[in-house]
């Protein structure tokens, strides 16, 4: 919106919903005309039918360029109250009021009446975001030729894209190369079916839209969504380009079984399932150590998987990789005999139907148990040692072949980690004596094991790699955003991003392929992706007083900021996602949105009512994140949950954009206590915007100290981890705490 055009405020009040019966509004009208400065105020028994929308659609063409709409929840009828060419506030005036409160009572309507306040306070200071636009780049890169990156390059030029293909090897194919055969994709799921590798590589080398690098590897990756620099060495040579999105299917490998001497690894007749594949696609199941026919291989299950000294996770493949394999097995040999050893068969959907198949084999045994051990006996024949957890004893099969099921590894580096052990190298070079060199060699030796293992060498400040998890898989929020990484316009697909099969892979792969697109499209308008998809606006950041403290750079969650050499934050907007963790971790406050900035939010907590001591009603303010605590509290309304009248709750975007400054101005201005609600966090965290609320955690530390420096008790400060579904929890939250407040007592600073 131009700055110079002046706002024209509307306010329009819904009567529907129960709220005009539960509510007085001609008082309400009265804050908003003779308190708030609000000229045009207009009420109607069905806002969103045609006949209000209508109505406020003239006020529009009239002139209107801010509406504040208060009715039922912002979450509902989104569409309907959006307008071209003005900014629109919703306040919440059913869910979290008449739906939750006593009908026709005072602390009912004193609460109705202060989210008008706040409302119109955010209103009168916000304008439509204007987009940042950059120049857009549509080509995908696709990194890994494997079944998964050959199918995300085929899709992405099946919806126009041109696409660069980098594959490693010489050849495209990926683990295709090495399986004779695959577990069957359709009816009747029984046998399994043959690799079509040959037709598929063709498919790519005669698709025009496709730019096909082979024998090579990222070398560079700097810039944002849409103007990705890329630059690879190939066959010798260097190799520039620009793309716009990134989709990274660089695959797995298998955990190493060198680890497994337990289990008999190391024997000369001890395999690992993809040596057992070499094997099939031989033709021949010989031992290794005599080159003798195998005639009974005894197949151990979860090797290393399932197992907190190993893999913790099931590779969700490998009781399927067992049933192709000994079914192929007996196909070569009809005399072999197949021991499958396992804790639990997995064979999800139709894939029972294959299981039921191997068990029909008379010469496929199945037996259920742990695996103790695997001891080599005369002329290198083994004995699997064994606990039968279904007839509760310990027994031994005898095989002349083990194949021990590993797990899948994902080829993936850690990009958080990788910067940590660089920086602490830098550290160690200068040369430099006491604590800080200490702490940088214990950081060397800890994390030694990331050097050299970079695969898109990100020129980022926060590491050359996308961050992961601790089991090595692109981090994510997995619940809500599966395909999106920590990396803006940079997406994981197949088993880089979870163990899958061949036929998941592709599936993935078309998945993250879409998401790519969507980035792009979304950039090309200036928006971000989820979860503040289709956000318009950005931070801007007033450089001239940044004291290059790195908070912003080291805390955005999404690595969206760079620093140039005197460490001042260089923002690439296409990155960014909008959670405003900057703004909450800026102690200089020079970081806003447009909608969204300490200022805004800090008259949105000053705009209410608070009663002097003598009235004896206390005021709580509830800073809830509009992911999860937010939406909780709407179904609490639905349900016709009950809380607390003196608590006023203003949505933010994350936990991690609280600002210090809020709560110092909260209780400055007379707030009794304030409550804060994000997502979980932890290692199974919820939190959208991945850090933020394990950031306020540490920023708590910040909140304490504020609260010494007034003198004010800690308890008048809570933060609470809910989840989106725990909206009975929320509401017995906010009542404990309104009685907390009530034991402690009114705050001292009030009026």
């Amino acid at each position: 919106m131009d700055e110079k055009k002046e706002k024209k405020v509307a306010v329009w009040i819904c009567k529907g919903c129960e709220i005009g019966e539960a509510l007085d509004i001609e008082a309400i009208e009265k804050v908003v005309i003779s308190e708030c400065k609000v000229e045009l105020c207009r009420r109607h028994s069905f806002l969103c039918g045609d006949e209000g929308v209508e109505l406020i659609q003239k006020d529009v063409q009239e002139g209107v360029n801010t509406l504040v709409i208060a009715a039922c929840s912002p979450r509902c009828n989104a569409d309907t109250f959006t307008f071209d060419g003005c900014f629109t506030d919703r306040v919440n005036l059913r869910e979290h009021v008449v739906w939750s409160h006593s009908p026709n009572d005072e602390d009912t309507q004193m609460l109705a009446e202060d989210y008008l306040r706040i409302g119109i306070a955010r209103a009168k200071r916000t304008d439509i975001p204007e987009p940042v636009l950059e120049e857009v780049d549509k080509t995908i890169l696709v990194v890994g030729g494997g079944q998964s990156g050959m199918t995300a390059a085929l899709e992405a030029t099946c919806a126009g894209s041109d696409v660069v293909l980098v594959e490693k090897e010489a050849q495209l194919g990926g683990w295709l190369k090495n399986f004779s055969r695959l577990f069957p994709k359709k009816p009747p799921y029984r046998d399994p079916e043959p690799v079509d590798l040959e037709s598929r590589i063709k498919e790519i080398e005669e698709n025009d839209k496709i730019t096909v690098y082979l024998g090579a590897a990222i070398a560079k990756i700097s810039g944002q969504p849409g103007q990705f620099d890329v630059s690879i060495k190939s066959n010798g040579s260097a190799i520039d380009f620009r793309v716009g999105a990134i989709v990274q299917a660089t695959g797995w490998k298998p955990y190493d079984a060198s680890k497994l001497g337990h289990l008999g690894y190391g024997s000369q007749n001890v395999i690992t399932n993809v040596q057992m594949e070499e094997f099939l696609a031989s033709g021949k199941i010989n031992r290794p150590s005599d080159n003798k026919p195998a005639k009974r291989i005894a197949f151990v299950q979860c090797a290393g998987s399932r197992d907190q000294e190993h893999l913790p996770y099931c590779s969700a493949v490998c009781c399927r990789v067992t049933l192709k394999q000994a079914m192929l097995a007996r196909e070569l040999d009809g005399e072999t005999q197949a021991y499958v050893l396992y804790k639990d068969i997995r064979t999800p959907g139709q894939y029972e139907d294959f299981y039921r198949r191997a068990q029909e084999d008379s010469e496929i045994f199945f037996t259920k148990g742990e695996v103790i051990s695997v001891e080599e006996t005369t002329g290198s024949n083994l004995i699997v040692n064994m606990e039968d957890t279904l007839i509760d004893k310990q027994i031994q099969v005898e095989a002349d072949l083990v194949v021990l099921a590993t797990g899948m590894v994902p080829i993936a580096a850690d990009g958080e980690a990788i910067r940590q052990y660089q920086d602490a190298q830098a550290v160690i070079e200068t040369g430099e004596e006491g604590a800080q060199l200490e702490a940088a060699k214990e950081t060397v030796e800890k994390l030694k094991d990331h050097e050299g293992t970079d695969i898109l060498h990100l020129t980022y400040r926060q590491g050359p790699d996308m961050p992961a998890l601790k089991y090595g898989f692109p981090d994510s929020h997995f619940i809500c955003f599966p395909y999106e990484t920590r990396r803006t316009g940079i997406y994981a697909a197949g088993c880089v991003r979870a163990p899958n099969d061949m036929d998941a892979c592709r599936e993935d792969a078309q998945g993250a392929t879409l998401k790519a697109i969507q980035c792009l499209d979304l950039a090309s308008r200036g928006a971000t992706v989820h979860p503040r998809w289709e956000d318009m606006t950005c931070p801007d950041f007033l450089l001239h007083r940044c004291t290059q403290c790195k908070r912003c750079t080291e805390e955005c969650p999404f690595g969206s900021l760079d620093e140039d050499e005197k460490a001042t934050p260089m923002p690439n907007p296409t990155r960014c996602r909008r959670c405003g963790i900057c703004m909450g971790a800026c102690p200089e406050r020079i970081v806003s949105f447009n909608d969204y900035s300490v200022e805004i939010v800090g008259q949105m907590i000053k705009s209410i009512e608070v009663p002097d001591e003598f009235e004896e009603k206390p005021r709580l303010l509830g800073l809830l994140c509009e992911n999860d605590a937010y939406p909780a509290l709407d179904t609490a309304g639905l349900k016709r949950l009950q809380h607390s009248a003196f608590i006023r709750f203003i949505p933010i975007r994350c936990l991690g954009s609280v600002n210090i400054v809020w709560v110092a101005d909260a209780l400055s201005k007379g707030y009794d206590g304030i409550l804060m609600v994000g997502c979980k966090s932890g290692d199974d965290y919820q939190c959208h915007f991945i850090r933020g609320s394990e950031l306020m955690g540490t920023r708590g530390e910040n909140i304490r100290e504020k609260l010494k420096q007034l003198a004010l008790e800690e308890e008048r400060v809570r933060v609470e981890e809910i989840s989106i579904s725990e909206y009975g929890k929320l509401v017995e939250i906010i009542n404990e705490f309104a009685e907390q407040i009530d034991e402690v007592g009114l705050n001292p600073f009030k009026d």
